[in-house]
């Protein structure tokens, strides 16, 4: 829906692609969903769900045996985002480099988008 031709809607890092085809092939999924909900002190939250199929209005990346699929009602605000997976003492999980987000909250677990209606 809101990709340009020759470049990949989202990217993973090595370490986000290991971890999505790991997760993958452990629960037999045929991929991640990722979007966006309302929700959060800032707004929105980011949604990730592990799907048996893929719908055909998502976007799908692939990359190293993982595959993301992006909900179609989150295209637009995904666009260009990278996926990673970082693993600190305390935590592990995936991260987002989103360049489309304008505000964040504290805890890091919601955001915010320039067009977003308030």
């Amino acid at each position: 829906m809101f990709s340009i031709p020759g470049k990949q809607a989202v990217t993973m890092t090595d370490k986000a692609a290991t971890q999505i085809r790991k997760l993958m092939e452990h629960g037999g999924k045929s991929g991640l969903r990722i979007g966006v909900k309302k929700g959060g002190c800032a707004g929105m939250e980011y949604t990730m769900d592990y799907v048996d199929s893929i719908d055909p209005l998502d976007e799908v990346v692939e990359q190293d045996g993982a595959r993301v699929m992006i909900a179609p009602m989150a295209q637009m605000f995904l666009f260009g985002t990278e996926i990673d997976y970082k693993t600190t003492l305390l935590e592990s999980g995936f991260e987002f480099r989103n360049p489309n987000v304008v505000d964040a909250c504290g805890c890091g677990e919601s955001i915010k988008f320039a067009d977003q209606d308030a």
